[in-house]
Protein backbone atom coordinates (compact mmCIF):
# COMPACT_ATOMS: atom_id res chain seq x y z
CA UNK A 1 0.00 0.00 0.00
CA UNK A 2 1.65 3.39 -0.96
CA UNK A 3 1.77 6.05 1.57
CA UNK A 4 -0.75 8.48 -0.48
CA UNK A 5 -2.97 5.40 0.09
CA UNK A 6 -2.22 5.04 3.61
CA UNK A 7 -3.49 9.07 3.81
CA UNK A 8 -6.08 8.78 2.50
CA UNK A 9 -7.14 5.41 4.49
CA UNK A 10 -6.16 7.66 7.71
CA UNK A 11 -8.14 10.62 6.73
CA UNK A 12 -11.31 8.41 5.52
CA UNK A 13 -11.13 6.37 9.18
CA UNK A 14 -10.84 9.44 10.96
CA UNK A 15 -13.83 11.23 9.38
CA UNK A 16 -15.70 8.30 10.04
CA UNK A 17 -14.87 8.16 13.89
CA UNK A 18 -15.31 12.21 14.11
CA UNK A 19 -19.11 12.04 12.70
CA UNK A 20 -19.41 9.04 14.77
CA UNK A 21 -18.23 10.57 18.13
CA UNK A 22 -20.63 13.89 16.60
CA UNK A 23 -23.64 11.77 16.18
CA UNK A 24 -22.96 10.19 19.49
CA UNK A 25 -23.16 13.59 21.08
CA UNK A 26 -25.89 15.14 19.27
CA UNK A 27 -28.11 11.87 19.72
CA UNK A 28 -27.75 12.47 23.64
CA UNK A 29 -29.41 16.38 23.12
CA UNK A 30 -30.73 17.44 25.99
CA UNK A 31 -34.50 16.77 25.66
CA UNK A 32 -36.07 19.31 27.37
CA UNK A 33 -35.12 22.31 25.07
CA UNK A 34 -38.39 23.32 23.20
CA UNK A 35 -38.11 25.86 20.59
CA UNK A 36 -39.79 29.00 21.48
CA UNK A 37 -42.41 31.21 19.64
CA UNK A 38 -39.62 32.88 17.58
CA UNK A 39 -38.16 29.72 16.91
CA UNK A 40 -35.63 29.89 19.08
CA UNK A 41 -34.32 26.87 21.39
CA UNK A 42 -35.21 27.33 24.70
CA UNK A 43 -35.02 24.77 27.95
CA UNK A 44 -36.82 24.25 30.67
CA UNK A 45 -34.95 26.17 33.32
CA UNK A 46 -37.08 24.44 36.34
CA UNK A 47 -37.44 20.81 36.29
CA UNK A 48 -41.32 20.04 35.25
CA UNK A 49 -44.10 18.29 37.90
CA UNK A 50 -43.14 14.49 37.88
CA UNK A 51 -45.16 13.59 41.12
CA UNK A 52 -48.78 12.07 40.04
CA UNK A 53 -50.54 12.90 43.24
CA UNK A 54 -49.47 16.22 43.48
CA UNK A 55 -50.11 16.75 39.82
CA UNK A 56 -53.94 16.06 40.67
CA UNK A 57 -54.70 17.43 43.74
CA UNK A 58 -52.92 20.74 43.28
CA UNK A 59 -54.13 21.07 39.43
CA UNK A 60 -57.83 20.55 40.72
CA UNK A 61 -57.38 24.56 42.17
CA UNK A 62 -54.37 25.95 40.55
CA UNK A 63 -51.55 25.30 38.42
CA UNK A 64 -49.36 22.77 39.94
CA UNK A 65 -46.23 24.97 40.68
CA UNK A 66 -43.00 23.43 39.99
CA UNK A 67 -40.96 22.34 43.87
CA UNK A 68 -38.40 24.20 42.39
CA UNK A 69 -40.05 27.71 42.68
CA UNK A 70 -39.59 28.12 46.38
CA UNK A 71 -37.38 26.55 48.95
CA UNK A 72 -37.80 23.71 51.01
CA UNK A 73 -38.57 26.08 54.81
CA UNK A 74 -41.36 27.47 52.41
CA UNK A 75 -42.79 23.93 51.30
CA UNK A 76 -42.82 23.10 54.74
CA UNK A 77 -44.65 25.75 55.49
CA UNK A 78 -47.58 25.38 52.93
CA UNK A 79 -47.53 21.40 53.00
CA UNK A 80 -48.01 22.23 57.53
CA UNK A 81 -51.45 20.55 58.34
CA UNK A 82 -52.40 24.12 59.20
CA UNK A 83 -51.30 26.03 55.88
CA UNK A 84 -53.43 23.36 54.33
CA UNK A 85 -56.37 24.87 56.29
CA UNK A 86 -56.11 28.39 55.46
CA UNK A 87 -54.72 27.42 52.05
CA UNK A 88 -54.62 31.16 50.67
CA UNK A 89 -58.12 31.55 51.55
CA UNK A 90 -59.44 27.87 50.74
CA UNK A 91 -59.39 25.25 52.56
CA UNK A 92 -56.92 22.44 50.67
CA UNK A 93 -56.94 20.04 53.42
CA UNK A 94 -55.43 16.32 52.41
CA UNK A 95 -55.33 13.22 54.51
CA UNK A 96 -51.98 12.22 56.02
CA UNK A 97 -50.62 9.87 53.84
CA UNK A 98 -51.38 12.21 50.75
CA UNK A 99 -49.85 15.09 52.55
CA UNK A 100 -46.91 13.69 53.73
CA UNK A 101 -45.92 12.03 49.99
CA UNK A 102 -46.74 15.99 48.48
CA UNK A 103 -44.73 17.58 50.90
CA UNK A 104 -42.08 15.05 50.92
CA UNK A 105 -41.96 15.36 47.33
CA UNK A 106 -41.91 19.48 47.30
CA UNK A 107 -39.40 19.21 49.82
CA UNK A 108 -37.04 16.71 48.00
CA UNK A 109 -36.89 18.81 44.92
CA UNK A 110 -37.51 22.02 46.43
CA UNK A 111 -35.68 25.51 44.58
CA UNK A 112 -32.64 24.87 47.09
CA UNK A 113 -31.79 21.31 46.09
CA UNK A 114 -32.34 22.04 42.09
CA UNK A 115 -29.93 22.51 39.89
CA UNK A 116 -31.89 24.11 37.00
CA UNK A 117 -30.84 28.09 37.03
CA UNK A 118 -34.05 29.31 37.51
CA UNK A 119 -35.01 27.64 40.63
CA UNK A 120 -31.15 28.54 42.26
CA UNK A 121 -32.64 32.30 41.49
CA UNK A 122 -35.72 31.33 43.59
CA UNK A 123 -33.97 29.60 46.71
CA UNK A 124 -32.06 33.14 46.70
CA UNK A 125 -33.33 35.31 49.47
CA UNK A 126 -34.66 34.80 52.98
CA UNK A 127 -38.28 32.82 53.40
CA UNK A 128 -39.57 35.97 54.77
CA UNK A 129 -39.16 37.61 51.51
CA UNK A 130 -41.73 35.60 50.25
CA UNK A 131 -44.05 36.12 52.73
CA UNK A 132 -46.10 39.40 52.39
CA UNK A 133 -47.69 41.90 55.05
CA UNK A 134 -50.57 40.08 57.03
CA UNK A 135 -50.16 36.69 55.32
CA UNK A 136 -48.36 33.58 57.09
CA UNK A 137 -47.66 31.27 53.95
CA UNK A 138 -45.48 32.12 51.89
CA UNK A 139 -45.77 33.18 48.05
CA UNK A 140 -44.15 32.67 44.61
CA UNK A 141 -45.09 35.76 43.57
CA UNK A 142 -44.02 37.52 46.60
CA UNK A 143 -40.07 36.29 46.42
CA UNK A 144 -37.26 39.05 45.59
CA UNK A 145 -36.60 37.12 41.98
CA UNK A 146 -40.36 36.51 41.05
CA UNK A 147 -40.58 40.66 41.95
CA UNK A 148 -37.46 41.29 39.98
CA UNK A 149 -38.16 39.22 36.83
CA UNK A 150 -41.73 41.36 36.58
CA UNK A 151 -41.31 44.62 37.71
CA UNK A 152 -41.88 46.35 34.47
CA UNK A 153 -45.00 44.58 33.66
CA UNK A 154 -47.94 47.14 33.74
CA UNK A 155 -50.25 46.06 36.86
CA UNK A 156 -53.44 46.52 34.03
CA UNK A 157 -51.64 43.79 32.20
CA UNK A 158 -51.63 41.45 35.01
CA UNK A 159 -54.44 41.87 37.70
CA UNK A 160 -56.77 44.47 35.39
CA UNK A 161 -56.53 41.65 33.14
CA UNK A 162 -59.43 39.50 33.07
CA UNK A 163 -57.38 36.62 30.97
CA UNK A 164 -55.28 36.69 33.83
CA UNK A 165 -56.15 38.60 37.53
CA UNK A 166 -53.02 37.79 39.20
CA UNK A 167 -49.59 36.87 38.46
CA UNK A 168 -50.31 33.32 40.30
CA UNK A 169 -51.39 32.62 37.44
CA UNK A 170 -48.35 31.76 35.78
CA UNK A 171 -49.76 29.80 33.10
CA UNK A 172 -51.79 32.37 31.47
CA UNK A 173 -48.71 34.11 29.96
CA UNK A 174 -45.87 31.41 30.33
CA UNK A 175 -47.51 29.51 27.24
CA UNK A 176 -44.86 26.64 28.72
CA UNK A 177 -45.15 27.27 32.45
CA UNK A 178 -46.23 23.16 32.97
CA UNK A 179 -43.39 22.34 30.96
CA UNK A 180 -41.07 24.52 33.41
CA UNK A 181 -40.00 26.90 30.63
CA UNK A 182 -40.40 30.44 31.87
CA UNK A 183 -38.62 32.31 29.20
CA UNK A 184 -39.38 35.69 28.57
CA UNK A 185 -38.56 35.68 25.30
CA UNK A 186 -42.10 32.80 25.09
CA UNK A 187 -44.33 35.52 27.10
CA UNK A 188 -47.76 35.90 25.78
CA UNK A 189 -49.95 38.09 27.88
CA UNK A 190 -53.55 37.68 26.86
CA UNK A 191 -54.74 40.72 24.97
CA UNK A 192 -51.32 42.09 24.55
CA UNK A 193 -49.33 40.00 22.93
CA UNK A 194 -45.78 39.01 22.93
CA UNK A 195 -43.80 40.19 26.02
CA UNK A 196 -40.21 41.23 26.00
CA UNK A 197 -38.32 43.68 28.37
Amino acid sequence: MSERTKSILWVIVTGVLMLGFTGAVLSDYDDDDDDDHRGRRSSRDVAPVTNVLYAEECSACHMAYQPGLLPESAWETVMAPEGLIDHYGDDASLGEAARAEIEEYLTNHSADKAKRSRSRAFAKGSLSSAVKPGESLPRISATRYFLHEHDEIPERLVSGNPDVLSYSQCDACHRAADDGIYNEHQVIIPGAGPWDD
